[in-house]
């Protein structure tokens, strides 16, 4: 019975380190610790210690300090719940105990009181933890703290400029399509860094873009489409080698120019068609991220580029965005970190099959990686 408690109390402790409560971890190992040397020392110390008045001066220390460490605890359990603070004050009862049987002056009225009182508590504390995990509700109560912590000094923040949902959360997701489907220009994680987005389907929205970039007029602006499904679908006029080496880059870093043609209305280009790419040339992306792919799927091609005033580093967290540009834009999709700290990587596919594929920025795949994979996919 006494090596189950010791190792029940272990349990629970590592279990709380698991979970990140480092005051409960730290609790119920201590615990463990008294319980499993208690237990020892009162059952087998007759038999197998000899314990007498002359040897006993270290487990009256040990007494001594628990009854410490535990003052310490019990002082921290005070601002959790009522229940870890009455296992706190048990345990301290129990380190009595401890202590007045190293003394030689335990009574064992007063040892069966405690350890009752001990057992129940902790019967109804993990019964009620239990319960309350397993049901994601509070049904078997815990009790208030006895005090809380207050910071005197106040700091509000103030709201964001814009719409800031989690992409994680699914009315996240939907929130940002609803406002790129009505016009709004928002920032969005991608798999490399941040980047603005604005639907196809509305060109004063791509225009809003390079106004919001300060964006030379001159620079074209790409389309991500969510899987290169969308692209046969549309059937453009592309090689067997162009198909080949898109089906090797898609999804990832890489971005491949092609010819621009009708066809990209029927990819859902729209209304947007002569604000994207150059006239006889677009980039297409397919990315590999999948808040983003869901996102595409929801809106139809996006217009993207990077989340950045034009000439500066590329946003690498959402935080990035809306300090830089959340007062000129309607919504940022939070992610957090992005995957990379450069953008991706373009490479010029136009003239494929006469002259093979050149390299107009090395981003986060490197050049030569890129022509790894064009020779491998020419070859065979």
């Amino acid at each position: 019975l006494i090596l189950v408690g010791g190792f029940v109390q272990l349990l629970a402790g590592f279990l709380a380190f698991r979970k990140y409560d480092h005051l409960g971890g730290a609790a119920f190992l201590t615990f463990s610790s008294l319980w499993s040397s208690y237990g020892a020392t009162r059952i087998i110390s007759g038999q197998l210690l000899d314990m007498d008045t002359g040897n006993t001066e270290g487990f009256t220390a040990g007494a001594v300090a628990f009854l410490v460490l535990n003052a310490f605890l019990m002082v921290l359990a005070s601002s959790f719940n009522a229940v870890l603070l009455c296992v706190t004050l048990a345990m301290e009862l129990l380190g009595v105990c401890f202590l007045l049987f190293t003394l030689e002056n335990l009574p064992l009225p007063f040892e069966t009181v405690v350890l009752s009182i001990f057992s129940i508590i902790c019967f109804y504390g993990a019964t009620a933890s239990l319960a309350n995990c397993m049901f994601g509700k509070e049904l078997l109560l815990l009790g208030p703290p006895l005090f809380t912590a207050r910071s005197s000094r106040k700091d509000p923040q103030d709201p964001p400029p814009c719409v800031c949902p989690r992409s994680h959360c699914t009315s996240g997701l939907r929130a940002i399509a609803e406002l790129l489907n009505t016009g709004a220009v928002c920032g969005v994680p991608t798999d490399t860094v941040y980047a603005l987005a604005a639907s196809c389907k509305h060109p004063q929205a791509i225009e809003k873009v390079y106004r919001i970039k300060d964006r030379p007029q001159e620079k074209p602006i790409c389309i991500f489409i969510s899987n290169l499904d969308q692209l046969r679908a549309a059937a453009p006029p592309i090689s067997p080698l162009l198909w080949e080496f898109m089906e090797n880059v898609y999804p990832g870093g890489i971005g491949c120019i092609i010819q621009k043609g009708e066809w990209l209305k029927k990819l859902g280009v729209g209304a947007g068609y002569s604000r994207v790419g150059t006239r006889d040339s677009i980039m297409i992306r397919v990315p590999d991220l999948t808040v983003l792919v869901h996102l595409i799927d929801m809106t139809g091609p996006l217009a993207v580029t990077s989340a950045n005033p034009s000439g500066e580093v590329d946003s690498t967290h959402h935080d990035m965005v809306i300090s830089r540009l959340g007062h000129k834009l309607e919504g940022v999709l939070c992610d957090g970190e992005s995957d990379e700290v450069v953008a991706s990587t373009v490479v010029n596919c136009t003239k494929i099959d006469e002259s093979g594929i050149s390299i107009v920025r090395e981003g986060c795949v490197p050049a030569g990686k890129v022509m790894q994979i064009f020779e491998r996919v020419k070859n065979r």
